[in-house]
């Protein structure tokens, strides 16, 4: 029997926010599509800083939860590190743009000191649908037979200065939203690493589990057992 795949969640858990619940009945959701038994822990954000390589190295897979977070300074170094393994890594919310930023000064894209990345677009504390218009060959499969309707509290217009710095074997741009901005991308060169400021996990249900969750989970595996941590 194997043994059970181990999720860590970074962010500062409040039962009270919906992309927080949402995000381990998604995982849950996942775990039955996939009849995979997984355990995932919460790990604080100030707590999840302070972790070394191989504190991330434990787990299968590591998930960004959206925000609110209680200390941002901390984000943008806990995914710097991230991006260094080749542990399955998701990023939903905010973390989006952190990773954008971290990719900005990695390749010193901004040398002229432009700003390339807007603030946040969504304003109050609410959230707002996107439209998700898949890009690659993976992330059209993946939306084949899902809504492509997702919810989100946090959206961010890159330049296209910047996105075609970014394209230049930096990211792969797997999805747009409606206003033409790249809404899903991941890293070139990494076995799975995948961002989007949005929260699929809102719509995942038990019935119809989010095709990203799922994909993201069964790749914490695959790749996993490719490395020889895993038992087949």
């Amino acid at each position: 029997m194997s043994e059970s795949l181990k999720i860590a969640v970074l962010g500062d858990y409040n039962f009270t926010y919906n992309s927080h619940q949402a995000t381990n009945l998604a995982i849950d959701h996942a775990c039955r599509f996939l009849d995979e038994e997984i355990d995932y822990y919460w790990i604080k954000i100030d707590e999840a800083a302070y972790f070394k390589m191989q504190s991330f190295e434990k787990y299968d897979g590591v998930w960004l939860a959206p925000g609110p977070f209680r200390n941002v300074f901390f984000i943008n170094s806990i995914i710097d590190i991230l991006t260094q393994l080749n542990i399955p890594t998701l990023v939903t919310g905010e973390g989006y743009r952190s990773l954008v930023e971290i990719l900005i000064n990695k390749y010193s894209i901004n040398q002229t000191g432009e700003k390339l990345v807007s603030e946040n677009l969504v304003e109050g504390n609410h959230f707002e649908s996107v439209q998700i218009v898949p890009h690659s060959k993976e992330m059209i499969k993946l939306y084949e037979n899902h809504s492509h309707l997702e919810l989100t509290s946090s959206r961010y217009s890159l330049y296209p200065k910047l996105i075609s710095a970014l394209q230049d074997g930096i990211v792969d741009i797997e999805a747009y939203n409606q206003m033409e901005e790249p809404e899903i991308i991941s890293l070139a060169n990494h076995p799975f690493f995948l961002a989007m400021a949005n929260c699929p996990q809102i719509s995942s249900t038990r019935e119809i589990p989010h095709p990203i969750i799922y994909t993201f989970i069964r790749a914490s595996k695959q790749i996993n057992q490719l490395d020889g941590k895993k038992l087949a």
